[in-house]
């Protein structure tokens, strides 16, 4: 062939591709720092393939968790590390544990009502009491149950060597593995270091030092704990204070009864506001007549989400009032409606609000984790303390639980809009108010929506919990079918809330399901 034939292109790829080759192999030498042409071969080998590719690390074999800790693959190695506690305790249980520990401990006790037993039946031979049968044949009973457990102590401690060898197998299994799955994860890790040099690169000997002894530390202690139980009081009861407990208590409570004793005017005028806005969705919901109320909600079912949800809700409806459910129902709707849009003026506005400025999102954003997460009879004891029991509280508490999906939404939803949008707004003149109202709010309306639908859902699920603090309605039907063990209307009225938020939910959403 004539060289004059060659293609100038596939010589300019061909470099292309060494230059790309060896630059790849500087960043893996840089990246990997020790035995760089080991790590060159296998990355190559496993980069070549988009499936599994195993290969055989000797070092993360040997030194397991510390080799993946100290190469920054934590997601690794803290697996790796319950798993070689686990083997590192059956060894140990199985060469130095005292198996047969928990057996003794339960033989001594039972020795010890066997010499009381004794005594007794040695008073009754004389005295020739009638009771004389009783105390031989119990304690025959407690001789046998001591032979019993002794013999299985004996097997117990007889199980050692078996321990010790499914210890070594569960080992010799996880090492095995780290041995294949090093390189692969490893290679992951590099893939990320390209495009993000701040991932940690090499193995820091800081890092090496860490990893190694906080490993060692985990698997001794569990050695210790396991092979040795109830030796070391420092590994089994974490060493607690009672007197700190009883100060933290009452520091609580000063802190709680200085709050009620400066702010009474203040929740006074909020539970005056609460219940005025209840008593008010009471009268229209319990006190109007039924078949008005019933024909508003399935006429509202009817223009939202269409003649069909509207027939389901009429089914609904007629469910509860036919099974006499539908004053607590109405109730429950006063009680819900009442938190809801409570939590939907504040939510919304609070979202809009945060949308635009982080750092007051990144302030209200753990407040609203604890409002959600904290267990509501948690929260419900200083809710009582503030606004006592009855209505107004339930709604309180309603609202702790279930507003903050509102504002979570709402950010989201604003945050969501296309800023190209935006200033294509801005650029045809558009101030902030139209900017707000005609183009972010519409845009965000959908996560908006699914935001209020997600407060009333989770404002009906605290129903039953609002019952125990004085609300009225369903909650107290299902609260006293719990009392007193009655199934059947605590199905029943479990149903009708459950028709209640399926109502609610096709309301708020509509046909956009």
């Amino acid at each position: 062939m004539n060289t004059s034939d060659v293609n100038p292109l596939e010589d300019t790829e061909s470099e292309a591709a060494l230059a790309y080759a060896e630059e790849r192999r500087d960043n893996i030498r840089t990246f990997v720092r020790t035995n760089p042409d080991y790590y060159i071969r296998n990355f190559d080998k496993i980069g070549a393939s988009s499936r599994f590719t195993p290969t055989f690390n000797l070092m993360a074999g040997l030194f397991g968790p510390v080799w993946f800790g100290a190469r920054g693959l934590w997601s690794w190695a803290l697996p790796f590390l319950i798993l070689e506690t686990i083997a590192f305790v059956q060894i140990a249980r199985g060469l130095f544990g005292d198996l047969a520990a928990d057996a003794m401990a339960r033989i001594a006790s039972i020795e010890g009502t066997l010499e009381l037993r004794r005594q007794q039946l040695a008073a009754a031979i004389e005295t020739q009491s009638d009771k004389i049968d009783v105390y031989r044949r119990t304690v025959e009973s407690l001789e046998d149950n001591i032979g019993g457990i002794r013999a299985e102590a004996e097997a117990l401690a007889a199980e050692g060597p078996s321990i010790v060898l499914t210890g070594l197998v569960i080992l010799l299994i996880v090492k095995a593995v780290q041995s294949q799955v090093a390189n692969w994860a490893l290679e992951a890790r590099f893939s990320d270091w390209l495009s993000d040099r701040s991932i940690r690169s090499a193995m820091p000997v800081s890092q090496i030092v860490f990893s190694a002894i906080f490993m060692a530390l985990i698997v001794a202690a569990a050695m210790m704990h396991y092979s040795f139980p109830g030796r070391f009081s420092l590994l089994s009861q974490f060493p607690t204070d009672p007197n700190l407990r009883l100060t933290g208590i009452t520091w609580v409570e000063e802190f709680i009864a200085w709050c009620v004793r400066n702010s009474e005017t203040f929740f006074d005028a909020l539970t005056f506001g609460i219940r005025g806005l209840l008593d008010a969705l009471e009268v229209i919901l319990v006190q109007t007549p039924w078949i008005v109320i019933a024909s508003l909600i399935i006429l509202l079912t009817w223009l939202t989400a269409g003649i069909s949800t509207a027939i389901y809700s009429g089914a609904f409806l007629a469910y509860m009032g036919l099974l006499g459910f539908w004053e607590g129902a109405m109730t429950t709707l006063a009680l819900l409606g009442t938190a809801a849009c409570l939590s939907i003026v504040i939510g919304i506005p609070l979202g809009m609000f945060a949308a635009r400025r982080p750092r007051f999102y990144a302030f209200i954003q753990p407040i609203m984790d604890f409002m959600q997460t904290m267990p509501a009879f948690v929260f419900m004891v200083p809710v009582i303390a503030f606004f006592g029991v009855g209505k107004p509280a339930a709604v309180v508490v309603t609202m702790i639980f279930g507003g903050t999906p509102v504002v979570r939404l709402t950010v989201l939803g604003l945050r969501g809009v296309p800023e190209s949008v935006r200033e294509a707004a801005i650029s045809f003149g558009a101030n902030k108010w139209y900017l707000l109202t005609k183009v972010d709010l519409p845009l965000a309306s959908p996560s908006i929506r699914a935001g209020i639908n997600q407060t009333i859902m989770l404002s009906l699920a605290m129903v039953v919990v609002a019952s125990l603090i004085g609300a009225k309605g369903l909650g107290e039907d299902v609260l006293e079918a719990l009392q007193y063990a009655n199934v059947g209307q605590g199905i029943l009225a479990g149903f009708a809330i459950l028709f209640c938020a399926m109502i609610l939910d096709r309301i708020v959403q509509g046909g956009r399901k």
